[in-house]
């Protein structure tokens, strides 16, 4: 459900934004900071367009000491603190910015039970060139609310196979100034003995890993090995400020995929008589009965998994007990999700987190697995029973719109579930991540009286969608179009409530571009990718009804698509082949002339006939409603197609132009003559995305918004005077990562923008200035204003 993803790291690299191991490694001191633009003093107000998960959640971690103290991971979004009081998600790395913007992947999470304060993060995307920065270990003693810093020789792949086991990263629960950190890519195993201000290889570690997914593959993403994969201390072992002395390590080798030391990691060896031919995803320890549990796959995970098996480790004895609820020649998936009940450590809960059909399955132990019941049963097939209820009314697409035939139903129990933990603290709650939300139940012990216990999403504030468009129309019921990866994207009527469906007819599994008629705003066109059908639906009533259009011959992918303004027309520039044009709804396609395949494609929105590209550094120009396109003369555009650009509504052939690359051509362009010539802003140092807001009480010009770089210092920028000057109007507590694929202000209200992430969802912003004046470039002179932090054109 994840995998799309990883190709906006692709494209992030194409645009230039991507640009051995130490035995010890201190914390930097902190470097001094790049010249920075002041703080707009038009602040901001930041929220999420609510879609409520959206992604994979492959880590839950509830605090040993603090109740309702939980922390959730994603891959690619950041980490997550509940509130207990609201029942919500409060995100805790939205500080990292754009050069870093690989540490929105978290890798591995861990709450101190000593200090319930204390809270670690390991971050990193991908191992492999996608992710130019190495991995590091975050710090912080208040929650979440801050964070410190230690920059590691190796990267860290919280969105590479193998994410889902864990946790790689782990706190001495007696000694909490103790950390230990699996490494992947074959770094081995690390330690900090000064609460994760400096980190050193453990030398003598006996095993690195040697799994990969895919020897083959040369991009790096499936060909690393995934190393070390969790860490389990034996509290037991140990007392309050002493080392705990036995700690049990997982790998991924199917050979060798245990190890222990029983000296406080002097020493390490391999646990004798342990199973092999699997990789243990998961190693959970109850003290209290004396069993190590472990559950085992064939594959690394999170997709893949076709056979599994559960085992018990008696630590007193060394005898190993094969616990699998289902023979693995019967079973179709791996275990990965795996937890015992704290309160009840006799409890033993495990998932079959690669069974992608009919559903996942959940299985449940009250004696140490001797026995086993699972959350549903096939009564006679394809029925089946279920222990469980589902209600998804709060996030009724989870549904996917889908009617399946048994034995499959709708909503799923789930899919990835390899993340499942019940509270340390109450029985009766569960938590569980899958491939697009996070659910939990609190009444779970009915499983065990022969009722059904209640699943529910647990997941309100936690925004997990990587955005490819956004689409703000002026008129009609909705707000806001979005077009997202791995679940299509969605159609917001109101920004504060979760949509009732994702688009349909037909459902693509990301939608990579979308517009709508400028002038007829209730024509909406999108483009998608999907394995089989149509790559391009229609809407004639604002987004509320699709139906499919035809392929030309050849399509393989969504692209990029531009409606006329009246919604007489459209030009589609489709992966697989050349871009194609037509008048009505995609019946028939003819190929466009003059203008070469994979070309970002553009509407004027004023003139029906004319449209615009760009490839490679040369704009083009139709302007007969995109039968023929002509190449501008315009010179000094980027060389790259990291480049977005946007014609105004309401003046023909105003169009403006940003991206490129740090080793050549890179910033912000506007024409005024339909692309013939352009004129780049010297006040813009870098710029990707451009979009236009309602304009300013007394301004003629739209408000345009970018994510770029001005005066120093990235950001999010507002300019209500044509580009002359430029206020920041976020901050560097919201930052957001990666912000490069779309932006877009809101034509209807005044200072609203909406902004693109890579895994924190649709962020919109809202102005503070109620004063009906706007603040850039009040001091009446371009240039740097200090007084508002607006920076113009000298």
């Amino acid at each position: 459900m994840r995998r799309t993803r990883i190709f906006t790291a692709v494209l992030a690299l194409a645009a230039g934004l991507l640009g051995g191991s130490a035995p010890t490694l201190a914390a930097p001191a902190l470097a001094a900071p790049a010249p920075k633009a002041d703080v707009a003093a038009d602040t901001y107000t930041w929220k999420n367009a609510r879609i409520d998960g959206g992604g994979f959640v492959p880590g839950v971690v509830f605090n040993r000491k603090e109740k309702n103290l939980v922390y959730a991971r994603t891959d690619i979004g950041g980490a997550y603190r509940w509130q207990q009081s609201t029942r919500t998600w409060t995100p805790l790395l939205d500080s990292i910015g754009w050069d870093d913007w690989g540490h929105t992947g978290v890798v591995s999470l861990a709450s101190d039970s000593v200090d319930p304060d204390k809270v670690y993060a390991a971050v990193g995307t991908y191992t492999n060139g996608w992710d130019p920065t190495n991995g590091a270990v975050l710090r912080s003693g208040d929650r979440g609310g801050s964070w410190q810093k230690t920059d590691l020789p190796f990267k860290l792949g919280g969105n590479m196979p193998g994410r889902g086991m864990g946790e790689r990263l782990a706190i001495d629960p007696n000694k909490d100034c103790v950390l230990y950190l699996g490494a992947p890519s074959g770094k081995g195993l690390w330690r900090s003995t000064d609460s994760g201000v400096t980190w050193s290889q453990v030398a003598n570690f006996p095993n690195a890993g040697d799994y990969v997914q895919d020897s083959s593959d040369t991009s790096g993403y499936a060909s690393d090995n995934q190393g070390i994969v969790w860490v389990t201390f034996d509290e037991s072992t140990g007392t309050a400020g002493s080392a705990t002395k036995t700690i049990y390590v997982g790998v991924a080798d199917k050979d060798n995929a245990v190890y222990r030391s029983t000296d406080a990691g002097v020493t390490w060896t391999r646990l004798a008589g342990q199973p092999t031919g699997h990789l243990a995803h998961k190693g959970v320890l109850d003290a209290e009965n004396g069993y190590l549990y472990l559950a085992y796959s064939d594959k690394g995970g999170p997709y893949d998994g076709g056979k599994g098996q559960l085992w018990r480790y008696a630590t007193a004895t060394g005898t190993w007990t094969d616990i699998s609820p289902v023979a693995e020649a019967d079973t179709s998936y791996g275990f990965g999700g795996l937890t015992v009940d704290r309160q009840h450590p006799g409890t033993v809960m495990a998932t079959a987190y690669s069974s992608w059909w009919p559903d996942t399955q959940i299985f449940r132990s009250t004696d140490s697995g001797a026995t086993w019941t699972q959350a549903w049963d096939y009564t006679s097939y394809p029925d089946r029973s279920n222990r469980y209820t589902m209600d998804v009314s709060s996030s009724p697409w989870l549904t996917f719109g889908a009617n399946p035939s048994p034995p499959e139903q709708t909503p799923k129990l789930g899919w990835m579930t390899e993340s499942l933990e019940i509270d340390p603290f109450d029985s009766d709650r569960m938590m569980y991540g899958t491939g697009a939300t996070l659910y939990g139940t609190e009444d779970l012990t009915e499983w065990d009286s022969g009722g059904r216990f209640a699943v529910k999403p647990m997941v309100r504030g936690l925004e997990e969608t990587a955005v490819n468009d956004l689409a703000a129309p002026p008129s009609g019921g909705a707000q806001l179009f979005s077009a997202l990866g791995d679940i299509g994207g969605f159609r917001h009527a109101d920004l504060t409530k979760v949509p009732s469906m994702m688009y349909t007819s037909p459902t693509f599994t990301t939608t990579t571009s979308l517009d709508f008629a400028e002038t007829s705003p209730s024509t909406v066109v999108r483009v998608g990718d999907l394995d089989s059908g149509p790559h391009i639906a229609f809407s004639t009533d604002d987004g509320a009804d699709w139906f499919a259009g035809t392929d030309p011959s050849g399509v393989s992918g969504g692209g990029t698509v531009a409606a006329a303004p009246d919604g007489s027309r459209f030009v589609w520039s489709p992966a697989g082949t050349g871009v194609q044009y037509t008048t009505g709804f995609g019946s028939s396609w003819s190929a466009s002339s003059g203008i070469p395949a994979g070309a970002t494609v553009e509407s004027d929105r004023v003139d029906p006939k004319t449209f615009y590209g760009f490839k490679s550094g040369k704009f083009y120009v139709s302007s007969d409603g995109g039968a023929t396109f002509t190449a501008s003369s315009a010179n000094g555009l980027p060389s790259g197609d990291s480049v977005r650009f946007k014609a105004l509504p309401g003046t023909k052939g105003d169009v403006w132009l940003a991206g490129g690359a740090s080793d050549g051509a890179y910033g912000l362009w506007h024409s005024t003559d339909g692309g013939t010539s352009f004129t780049e802003l010297a006040n813009v140092e870098q710029a990707d995305t451009i979009g236009f807001g309602k304009a300013a009480p007394g301004a003629s010009y739209r408000t345009l918004y970018t994510s770029a770089k001005i005066g120093g210092v990235r950001g999010i920028f507002r300019s209500t005077d044509e580009g002359a000057t430029w206020i920041r109007i976020n901050d560097d507590a919201h930052q957001w990562g990666w912000t490069g694929a779309a932006i877009t202000g809101d034509p209807r209200v005044y200072g609203r923008v909406y902004v693109s992430t890579n895994g924190r969802g649709v962020i919109y912003g809202d102005t503070s200035d109620t004063s009906g004046r706007s603040p850039e470039g009040r001091d009446g002179h371009g240039g740097s204003c200090s007084s508002c932090g607006a920076y113009g054109a000298t």
